[in-house]
Formats: structure tokens, sequence, C-alpha cells
């Protein structure tokens, strides 16, 4: 790793830091917080990490934090601490600097505890909400970690180990390491673990020599607290060749529920239950251990590629259920990959090794067909002008890689910016995002980049649909404008909490009471949003601030804001359309399967009747369909307008109503009730 390329990769940052100034943040501290968290989260070393820069005094003492991360089921909390300075070349940050940050980081947290949240003014806001949310949390919390972003270089420090009863943890996320995650992209490799210091001795285990030079194998039995330590400290990125959602523990037949049942009831049982992990390394370190046998001392590039489920489910009952492992013995299978290629023999172990849930390839998600072709429509896919283009970074660091191939002429590097700036940058966690927000799901979004993804891929996976087309992609991108202009409008509003959840419910607001009709062709073509629909955003922004503050009373706004139950409860409150709407509402360019131009104008009435049909449940559109029909109350072909939103309804809305349906199914509803056929108050 030369000098060289990490100061060209500090100047790639101070670049998009200045582009990132703006009335709403002034200050580049606060931008490069914003920025790396972000990266970070695009890269899997974070989830559900937000920026809130706060300081204040208790007694003579300074405390100060500029982000958060409240991870549920682990019940850690996560504090980040910024220094920024600007400076090139990036310089060495005294220790004592460091210590300053950590301990300003502990004193917010301690504060929290000791009834700050009553003394911050006003009482809604971000910082105030999460001080309530530590005080509450405080008992059931099983770590704190601070952790340091920084845009110099951080030497040796040693932290304290405890907080309050707590075990400590400082993990630090200098301009080195960022370059080695975000620059040149961290891999597999720079998972590495040290089973001497977790274990107290090496792994005993049996060698199995290669056939073929394809590969080695290794069977042992790991502790079940180590996988779950190791779980800890890398998280999902040890399953980035397996990335299947957790599944969660709900139903009898749940496999994760038998898991923690015989981790709670039997756990020495534990190992003759369960089939196990298989694991891939890049390396390991194996020697005689005293008895003579063999002993593996660490692993270099660790892949957890069959047993996700399983590693997952232990982690969750050491620290969220808080269940003793040390009777669980865990049997794993460790395959050192050799001649054969790594890719084709992670899909080959996981199709023949995994029965209990099926995998499909929509499991891997770099390199799932999916992705693939986002990224082949966004190569080929051209704005209007013919002169510029979306980026789609399917594989993490792809831009910056495109960026640096091109930077060989200086023409091809400017060509390469003018083509693709970095405002027409699309991630995975981007894609998630938007199309959640187009399917109405607010409360997935809110989960976070990394879990709103995992939830999204299996989606994907259980609900099949076309291939992607350019139809299609234009659409994303058009998504993408709109979610990026309310982005920065509920931003400007300076809300004093939630401005990214309030933006993920007004898109889906949105989109939900005008049944999807927008005009997706002039947001790609214009490639931004009217003033019109600017100021709808932001009036629907205050509205909904308040509904959903409402909405969530005395519960916990940032945790209330994931359920599925909040967003049930506030889309029946949305905000009614008023004319004249804003052109792209007032124009219906799509049919009813979304996909052909029409050339009706859409009313506030419309969007109305819309809203109107879709809370008419599945079977009173069928009472209506059959009775009405029957009884001669309704024109045959009506009916036949009522039974497609029966299946619309049974379908939750998946597809929503035309304008052009709207008015003579309401219309018959009312017929129908008049003649006593039906009833739809009760």
């Amino acid at each position: 790793m030369s000098n060289e390329a990490i100061v060209d990769f500090y100047k790639e940052i101070i670049a998009e830091i200045e582009e990132g100034l703006t009335d709403e943040l002034p200050f580049s501290q606060e931008v490069f917080t914003r920025l790396i968290l972000e990266r970070l989260e695009e890269a899997g070393h974070l989830d559900g990490a937000f920026p809130l820069y706060q300081e204040g005094r208790v007694k003579n003492a300074v405390y100060r934090i500029d982000g958060y991360a409240y991870d549920e089921d682990r019940s850690r909390l996560d504090l980040f601490t910024t220094i920024y300075s600007g400076d090139l070349p990036a310089n060495k940050i005294p220790s004592a600097d460091v210590a300053k940050a950590l301990n300003r980081a502990l004193r917010f947290a301690s504060a929290c505890v000791d009834g700050l949240a009553s003394q911050l003014e006003p009482a809604n806001t971000d910082a105030s909400d999460l001080a309530r949310l530590i005080e509450t949390e405080s008992n059931k919390l099983s770590a704190i970690r601070i952790l340091l972003l920084a845009d110099g270089i951080v030497g040796n420090f040693t932290p304290p180990d405890e907080w309050r009863g707590k075990h400590l943890e400082f993990e630090v996320y200098d301009i080195v390491r960022l370059f080695r995650i975000l620059g040149k992209g961290e891999t597999r490799a720079d998972i590495a673990v040290d089973l001497v210091s977790l274990i107290g001795n090496s792994l005993p285990c049996l060698h199995v020599p290669a056939q073929n030079d394809e590969y080695d194998a290794y069977l042992a039995v790991l502790p079940g607290k180590v996988l779950s330590q190791v779980y800890d400290r890398y998280g999902a990125r040890l399953l980035e060749l397996n990335v299947r959602a957790f599944l969660g523990l709900q139903g009898r037949k749940s496999v994760n529920a038998e898991l923690r049942k015989t981790i709670a009831e039997q756990p020495s049982m534990f190992l003759a239950f369960n089939n196990g992990i298989v694991a891939t390394v890049d390396d390991l370190v194996v020697a005689k251990n005293i008895a003579g046998g063999l002993g593996i001392h660490s692993l270099q590039g660790l892949q957890i590629v069959n047993g996700g489920q399983t590693t997952a489910s232990l982690h969750r009952a050491r620290r969220k259920d808080s269940l003793s492992l040390d009777h669980v013995s865990v049997p794993v299978k460790i395959i050192k990959v050799g001649g054969a290629d790594l890719s084709e023999m992670v899909a080959s172990i996981s199709r023949a090794a995994n029965r209990q849930n099926t995998v499909q390839l929509a499991d891997f998600s770099a390199n799932d067909p999916f992705h693939q072709q986002i990224e082949t429509l966004a190569n080929t896919t051209w704005l209007d002008d013919g002169k510029g283009r979306w980026f789609y970074e399917r594989a993490r660091g792809s831009y910056l890689a495109a960026e640096q191939s091109a930077a060989y002429r200086k023409s091809d590097q400017n060509n390469f910016r003018q083509q693709t700036p970095k405002h027409r940058r699309l991630s995975k966690l981007d894609v998630a995002r938007y199309l959640s927000a187009l399917l109405g799901l607010p409360d997935k979004v809110c989960l976070g980049g990394q879990k709103n993804f995992q939830s999204f891929m299996q989606r994907l996976k259980d609900e099949p649909s076309p291939a992607p087309d350019q139809v299609w992609f234009k659409r994303l991108i058009a998504i993408a404008i709109l979610y990026r202009a309310a982005e920065k409008k509920i931003r400007g509003l300076k809300f004093p909490a939630y401005g990214a959840q309030i933006t993920a419910y007004v898109v889906s607001g949105l989109l939900r009471r005008t049944g999807g009709r927008v005009d997706y062709d002039r947001l790609w073509s214009k490639q931004n949003i009217s003033p019109e629909l600017e100021n709808l955003i932001a009036d629907w922004s205050v509205n909904l601030n308040e509904i959903m503050r409402r909405s969530a009373g005395q519960k916990n706004p940032s945790e209330w804001f994931k359920k599925a139950d909040c967003w049930k409860d506030i889309q029946d409150q949305l905000p009614a359309l008023e004319d004249p709407l804003p052109p792209e509402l007032s124009y219906a360019n799509i049919d009813d399967n979304l996909t052909i131009p029409a050339t009706a104008t859409h009313s506030a009435v419309d969007y109305e009747r819309i809203a109107r049909c879709m809370q008419i449940p599945s079977a009173i559109w069928m009472e209506v369909a059959e009775r009405g029909q029957k009884t001669g109350t309704i024109h045959w072909r009506v009916a036949g307008i009522c039974r497609t939103l029966a299946s619309y309804a049974a379908g939750d809305w998946e597809k929503k109503p035309s304008a052009k349906q709207a008015k003579p199914a309401l219309d018959a509803v009312l017929a129908a009730e008049r003649a006593g056929l039906v009833n739809t108050q009760g």
C-alpha cells in the first residue's frame, strides 16, 4: 500500500466533501461523517448508522458524538466520534486527541443514562430521542462500541475495556483503514481469525488431504461461543458469499426456533442435532499440538458458505437472549480452495449442502443475475442528450476502479467524469432503498441499508419478476431522482429528527396516494423534479412528520418507524392531494400494467377515488360484482372491473386501480349499497 495511493484516495474524499457542502450541511466535519457512514454501510461494516452531531456540557466536562447506531438484536450501542482536519497529507493524530474524542463520546453515553434527555430542548430531536433510548435500554446493553472516524493516521492506542460495567469496544477507521476498505476495496482476505487467542490454544482438527489439487479439507468442532464472537466482530461480511437474510424465529417449524430451543434446553446436544457449518478460507496456519495431533492456529479469508442460519442463531442466543454457549459445540468443515474456482466451488457447496432452505442464485448478491442485468443496463442506457449515463456499482469500489482506469489518459478521465459524475452513481443499497419505497415498504427502508437490502433480496427470491429491461431501468432512475430530490428538500427543512425516515414515508406515501401513477418519462428526461413537486414534498413532509410522531405515541420513534404496523397506521392518514397537481402527477403516462404510455390527465379527484378504492377489502369488491351483476344493479362490464379490483386488494394492492377503473367501480359500490346488497360500513 503506497503513501501516494492513500494521498490520492484522500484527495478524492476531500473533493467529495467540498461537493457536499450546502446550506443544510455547511461544516466539512459533518459532511465527512455522513459520507464515511454511508460508504461503510455500503461496504457491510455498519448497519443502520445515522449521522448526529450533538455537543454539550455536563458540569465542566464536554460531551460530543457525531453519529450513532443501535442494534436491537445484538443489544449493542454504537457511538461515532469524528476527528477531521482536511489537511493534506494525512497527519498522525496524537494519542491525547484520540483519548479526548473517546472520552467525549463516553461522557455523552453516561449523561444519557443519568437523565440527559430531560435537559435537552426541544424534546423531540434526534439527540433527545437517542438519549431516552440509551437511558431506557442501558441495563439491557451487552456492549457499547465507540467508533472513531478520522482523516488522519491513528497509531497504537489502548482504550479502557469497560464502561459502567459494560464491555467497551473501541474501533478506529482512520484514513489508512478507510483506504483499505473504501479505496482499494476490502476483500475477504482482510478477515483474519486468531483461534489461539479466542480459544486459548489451537483448534484440534482432522486433515483430509487434497485430491487433484482442488482443495484441502479440515474437520473440527468449534466452541459455539467462539463462532458467536467471530460473527460479532465481522458480522455479515462472513457471509459475503452466502448473503441470505436471517429468516427470524417465527413459526413452529422454523429451523432457527429449533436451534434456539436446543441452545436453551439441551446445549450439550447441539453437536448431535445440528449439521454444522461449511466454511472456505484463503489460507490457514496448521501445526502439531501438544498431544501430537494437528491444530488450527489461525484462519485467513474466512467465509461461511453454508450454516449462516446456525451462526446468526448462536450469536442472537448469546447477545439477545443472554443464553450461555459454554456447552455448545458446532461441527465445522473448513475448505482451503486450491486450484478450483472459488465462486463455482462455493455455489456447488451451497447447492449440495443446504437442504434446510433452498438456496438459489439470488443468494449471491453481487453476482446475482439481477444485479448483473442492472449493471449492463446502466452501461448501455444513455440519457436523452446522448452524453451521459448512470453508473451502477454492482461490486464495492467499482466506481473508483473505473475512474482510476480512466485516469491513464486525461481525456478519458474527463470523459468518464462528465458521462458518469458521482451524483449519478447507484449502489446496491440505493437500488434496494428506492425499490422498497416504490413497493410501499418505507418501514423496511427504515431498518437501515444492509437490513433493507437483505429483505429486498429475500423478496426478490420469493417473488421472482421479469428480467429488468430498459423501460424498467429508466423507471428505477426516475424513482432515484424523486427520492434524492425528496432527501435534499427534507434535509433543507432541518427537521429536528428523523429526516431519513420522513423521506422514506413521504416517497412511499406519494406513490401510494397516486397509485404509482407518476410521469416517470418526464423524471427520466429532465433528470430532476419540478418546483411544484418540490413544494408538494415540503408540505407532505411537514404533515407526515406530525402524523409519524403521533403514531409513535410513547414508543421510541426510530424503532416504531421500522414496524409494518407503523406504515399500516400512517397510510390511512396520508394527506389529500389538491389541484393544481405537479406536472409529474397530473399526467398519466402509464396504463394499468405500468408499461404503456397513455394520454389521460389526472386530477386530485382521480387520486382521491383511487385512495377510496384501496380502502375497500377484496371480499366487498367480490360481493359488489357477484350480487350487483346477478340482480342487474350494475352492468357486467363494471362487475368485471370490480372483480379486477378484488384481485388487486387480495394482492395487498401491489397493483393499483387506475382513474378509469376507480370512478365506475365506486359508483357500483354506491349503487350496491343503496340496493341493500352490501354494507361497507360494518
